[in-house]
């Protein structure tokens, strides 16, 4: 299967990196995996409605130039449906089945995603009400997509 991963925002703390490479390397035995980041948006805390809209606006023009017609995108969304690491693999095996190109895994900044994004989704993912550092969803989301890998293969993966 081909898998990419659309995450806004560069990470540039090595400790971040090497987690990241970590997973990127044991997943690199399942899948063809291709990371691409795109630039984040500057952003203060007092913002309209407005504002916040078009910086989400300029970031998804981003996003949306990595994808293709026929892929699976999945996005990273609070809102989303919050799986079990099993039923995310029983997800991850119908998504896989449903004849897209690749899987696009997206993942958005500080302030979210466009709803165009979200639109054009085949599922949203959460991991819960918590709130995680950018770097570290994406960490969790290579943890995740190689234990319901492994799951799904019958293969040992401490729980």
């Amino acid at each position: 299967m081909r898998i990419a991963v659309i995450a806004v925002g560069k990470i540039r703390e090595k400790f971040w990196l090497e987690a990241l490479r970590e997973y990127e390397k044991r997943l690199s035995a399942y899948v063809d995996l291709e990371m691409m980041e795109v630039a984040d948006e500057s952003d203060r805390d007092e913002m309209s409605p407005t504002e916040v809209d078009a910086l989400l606006s300029r970031e998804a023009d981003r996003i949306e130039r990595w994808l293709r017609p026929r892929d699976g995108v999945i996005v990273l969304d609070i809102d989303g449906e919050a799986l079990s690491s099993e039923a995310w693999s029983e997800r991850y095996d119908r998504i896989c089945t449903a004849g897209h190109g690749r899987l696009v895994f997206v993942v958005g900044g500080s302030r979210g995603l466009h709803p165009r994004i979200k639109r054009r989704a085949v599922f949203r993912w959460s991991f819960g009400p918590i709130t995680l550092p950018h770097a570290l969803a994406r960490i969790v989301l290579l943890e995740q997509l190689y234990r319901g890998i492994r799951i799904l293969r019958g293969e040992p993966y401490h729980k």
